[in-house]
């Protein structure tokens, strides 16, 4: 069986091995549990959209909300990513990974006063509207500075993204984007605003999606608006497309990103709109195979109804699984010549709903080391201190060289921020 993440992650004999180093001596130095993440994977994943894209008027931007370790960020830099961000904070992190504020779309449905004006004093690329009331808000900010604030309208096309409905965001009942039927008004208004300056438009339907239909026709109901704004006099040479494309967790068979955008820019070109600058917003397809996260076995608890692995990582450390029951490969990474039995994998946490796999066939003991795969995106970037529990480290490998690029949170960090009462 191919391993999600092949051929960065593979066995070695009985061994699991991820981008030249040895899963299970990384969990032995640095302790469980452990994120890593393979440099050689998140690269190959750029050069698959950038060779795509080669020879059109682009710029490919890293949703940050999917993985924003600084490390992460910074080999990203330097593959030529630019950053789509949602928040001050993800700017303040794409910038002290060497990014430039240029190449970064502000996107997002709250951004606040002070975000939107440190995003101007910092010179991003355009601020992706999510809402007229957001527009109203960004000129008055951006002229009480003195700028002017690069605008594309993010555009709700009420296309079904079929994919998780906590990650749909392109239906009309979703929160975010502007309603199709008010876009082409919308824009009348955003081009009368003195503090703005519109660029383009654009659109972002979900994310995990596996199939190329919802995305042509998203397309085509953006384009269909872009015609109609550009028939009154204003002019967006801008198309952001954002991300979403899914990965194989199991069986799912997503397409590969250079079918994605040889998909896009084919339907362009039919319309006579190919010589647009296009944005893509990947995040998960970037890294989210690129990682994965270890955890040691603490205790076996065969049951009458079901037997339980209990792990020492839990839901603050993955929230996929309980948040959107979703299903992620458990591998061990070192295989036991042993029976397999079935296992509910589960973690410390005192919740029911603290699961990472249900129903696993594997041959585990106590102390051995499992890695739950595909656990690059969505994950470290969820994780969280419930039970007051300390989030992992993190270790970056790189064709055999191991480096840890954040450290494991050390129990103090859980109060540092408290006071106790006086007297």
């Amino acid at each position: 069986m191919s391993l999600p993440g092949a051929p960065w992650l593979q066995r070695r004999g009985r061994s699991l091995w991820l981008d030249g180093v040895e899963l299970e001596a990384l969990a032995r130095a640095h302790g469980t549990p452990l994120y890593v993440y393979s440099r050689g994977a998140i690269e190959a994943a750029v050069a698959a959209y950038a060779q795509a894209l080669a020879g059109h008027p682009h710029l490919l931007c890293y949703a940050v909300k999917a993985n924003p370790n600084l490390a992460v960020l910074q080999v990203l830099a330097r593959a030529g990513c630019g950053f789509d961000i949602v928040s001050v904070g993800e700017l303040e992190r794409v910038l002290a990974a060497g990014a430039t504020a240029a190449q970064v779309v502000f996107s997002g449905v709250g951004k606040t006063r002070a975000e939107m004006a440190r995003a101007l004093e910092a010179g991003v690329g355009g601020f992706n509207v999510e809402s007229l009331a957001e527009l109203e808000r960004l000129d008055e900010v951006a002229r009480a500075h003195g700028r002017r604030a690069p605008v594309s309208l993010r555009v709700n096309p009420d296309v079904d993204a079929r994919t998780h409905p906590y990650i749909a965001t392109g239906l009309r009942d979703n929160k975010f984007g502007i309603a199709h039927a008010q876009a082409l008004a919308a824009y009348r208004h955003a081009a009368a605003l003195p503090g703005l300056a519109v660029q383009g438009v654009a659109c972002h339907i979900g994310s995990q999606i596996t199939e190329l239909g919802p995305y042509l026709a998203a397309l085509d109901r953006v384009l269909d608006l872009v015609e109609a704004v550009e028939a009154e006099g204003l002019a967006l040479p801008r198309l952001d497309l954002g991300g979403g494309l899914g990965i194989t967790y199991g069986d799912e068979t997503p397409p590969a990103p250079q079918a994605l955008v040889r998909a896009l820019l084919a339907r362009l070109a039919a319309r006579g709109h190919g010589g647009r600058e296009l944005l893509l917003e990947p995040g998960r397809s970037l890294v989210g195979n690129a990682g994965v996260l270890l955890t040691e076995v603490l205790y076996l608890k065969p049951g009458a109804a079901r037997n339980f692995c209990i792990v020492d990582a839990g839901m603050n450390d993955l929230l996929r699984p309980a948040i959107y029951g979703a299903w992620m490969a458990i591998e061990p990474c070192t295989q036991r010549a042993a029976p397999a039995q079935t296992w509910d994998i589960v973690g410390p946490v005192c919740e029911s709903g603290d699961w990472l796999g249900r129903e696993r066939a594997l041959a585990v003991a106590s102390g051995d080391i499992l890695a739950v795969l595909s656990a690059g995106a969505y994950a470290m970037s969820m994780a969280g201190n419930y039970n007051s529990r300390p989030r992992p480290a993190e270790v970056l490998v790189d064709a055999g060289r191991a480096d840890l690029v954040r450290a494991r949170e050390p129990l103090a960090a859980l109060w540092a921020g408290e006071r106790l009462l006086a007297g």
